[in-house]
């Protein structure tokens, strides 16, 4: 009798490297009553874990501005250096690998109300004082001076660039100037303005997809949107406040975010304007600034609550808040290019690091390490909406002053909701009673 055993290589079943066979494991859900319980104490434990090492802020940068720190720009061609503009005029530049400022100017007189980088990395900076200066930080000489200067009839107070022309736009009172970085001269290429007379110009932004497109806000509570191929407005939107920043969603052109200054920030399509997208409401105080991130799915946001919030686009509660005891009012932040971190500038005159994951960590890891954390993110996806697993994950501790003014603020929507709904209720009662008054009218004069 002839016998032929089956026979396989060991490689085919022993991990490599080691001199232990790999078990075969049966996959059938009914051999394995008690996987749900084990996978859900992992997804439980891993929630924990990452509430426990969540850390934040991860430091300071030099020894910061002696006065407010009120805006920061990135420059686009590179990871490691951006800009930051305070309120005595003060412009510097840093490199982020060594926390250090590289580049130091006094720019203007008054306060530095625009900050932006061109496409050669050279620095644009607009003030209080009816200027915009160029500067070359990058340059060998490293010289503070302005390598060309524009002036203005009144104060300045937004700048952005175009993406590919060598081209910026500067507001000042009610009219938005575009000049030629190639002409320094002091005559504006283009000059656009709404027909009608507004108030200040707040903000403004090119689009860096659609580069013919300009969007500005307004104190007098407008959005208005240009077409730069037209030199003509082609929208104009009132909101309840004034706004305060606007940003431009870089991987969807036709979607924008501004900051205003009734807490919350307004999602926006501009083939749309009627209605907001979203409305993201965690503030307790005017949003100063907004930005959205690199993969253009999240947004980080700086208000007067002294709070920096974390936020997904899709959704209307912000998904983390960073703050700390000596962080005065925040006026300015923005992420990295490779949006692993987060830049914040305040009343304090400090740039502060923080992570845009809070629990996460920038250092190499092992194979095994992302296979663990890939697994442990892929329970807590499958598990998230348990009431504890949801409940720890929620859980963010709130500066004092912040939850009391939120507490405050939920009872006043609260009854500005009842007292609405009470004026509704009694219109449609009066108006039940007027058509019944009316029928009665009616057959009267019948008989």
């Amino acid at each position: 009798m002839k016998i032929k055993a089956l026979s396989r290589a060991t490689a085919s079943h022993q991990a490599p490297g080691s001199d232990v066979a790999r078990q075969p494991r049966n996959l059938d859900p009914a051999q394995h009553p008690f996987e749900r319980a084990r996978e859900y104490t992992r997804a439980l434990n891993s929630v924990k874990l990452e509430r426990m090492f969540a850390s934040p802020f991860v430091a300071q940068l030099g020894k910061g501005h002696v006065d407010g720190v009120y805006k920061l720009a990135k420059d686009p061609s590179a990871l490691d250096r951006f800009a930051s503009g305070s309120g005595d005029g003060v412009v510097k530049v840093w490199d982020l690998p060594s926390r250090e400022e590289v580049w130091k100017s006094q720019a203007h007189e008054g306060l530095v109300k625009g900050l932006c980088w061109t496409q050669e990395q050279k620095l644009l900076s607009c003030g209080s004082d009816k200027t915009v200066k160029l500067f070359d930080p990058y340059s060998t000489t490293s010289s503070s001076t302005p390598t060309s200067t524009w002036l203005g009839d009144n104060a300045f107070t937004s700048i952005t660039r175009h993406r590919h022309l060598p081209a910026f736009a500067a507001s000042s009172s009610s009219t938005i100037a575009l000049y030629d970085l190639t002409r320094p001269s002091s005559v504006p290429t283009q000059t656009l303005a709404w027909p009608t007379s507004i108030d200040t110009i707040t903000a403004l932004a090119l689009n860096q997809t659609e580069t013919s497109i300009l969007a500005s806000t307004a104190t007098d509570r407008s959005l208005v949107l240009y077409d730069l191929r037209t030199s003509s407005p082609l929208h104009r939107s009132v909101l309840t406040l004034a706004s305060n920043a606007i940003s431009w969603n870089p991987m969807e052109a036709f979607n924008l975010a501004v900051a205003n200054e009734d807490h919350n920030i307004y999602l926006f399509d501009t083939r749309n304007l009627s209605r907001a997208l979203n409305i993201l409401k965690d503030h307790v105080s005017a949003v100063m600034d907004v930005e959205f991130s690199p993969t253009g799915e999240e947004l980080v946001s700086a208000s007067y609550d002294r709070s920096i919030r974390l936020w997904k686009r899709n959704e209307g509660h912000s998904r983390d808040i960073y703050h700390t005891k000596r962080m005065q009012r925040v006026f300015s932040t923005c992420f990295t290019p490779d949006n692993a971190y987060i830049l914040s500038g305040s009343d304090d005159g400090n740039i502060r690091l923080w992570r845009s994951n809070a629990s996460s960590r920038s250092n190499i890891k092992t194979a095994r390490e992302r296979q663990k954390l890939e697994y442990d993110g892929a329970l807590k996806e499958r598990y998230k909406h348990m009431p504890e697993i949801r409940r720890i994950a929620r859980h963010r501790h709130v500066p004092a002053q912040v939850k009391k003014a939120g507490e405050i603020k939920r009872t006043e929507v609260a009854g500005v909701r009842r007292r609405e709904e009470n004026e509704r209720r009694h219109s449609a009662k009066g108006g039940k009673k007027r058509r019944g008054e009316r029928e009665k009218m009616v057959l009267a004069t019948e008989q």
